[in-house]
């Protein structure tokens, strides 16, 4: 099995590398939202920096929760056929 190295490669997928030999402009937002233009290893367009759960005040940390782990679904009540007046739908019925 030869592989081909060469510039026909990169023109029919993705190239496959680990490292890249150069650095890309990349926008950084830090936590407070501000962002700042930088140079990284990697081809991104943003790179967003995680927020420390411990500096917030604890309303808000427990809201951040509650918006990342929701809670389970409640349960439908179902629907009974008790309260339904049959004579408003004898029209659809074939005879």
């Amino acid at each position: 099995a030869c592989v081909r190295s060469n510039s026909n490669r990169a023109a029919i997928s993705h190239l496959h590398r680990h490292l890249y030999g150069r650095l890309y402009p990349v926008l950084l937002v830090n936590t407070d939202g501000s962002t700042v233009r930088l140079r990284y290893r990697e081809p991104k367009r943003i790179l967003m920096l995680p927020l420390d759960s411990s500096t917030l005040p604890e309303a808000e940390r427990k809201a951040r929760l509650r918006r990342q782990f929701p809670g389970k679904p409640k349960a439908k009540e179902e629907e009974t056929f008790e309260g339904i007046d049959l004579d408003t739908y004898k029209k659809f019925w074939k005879k």
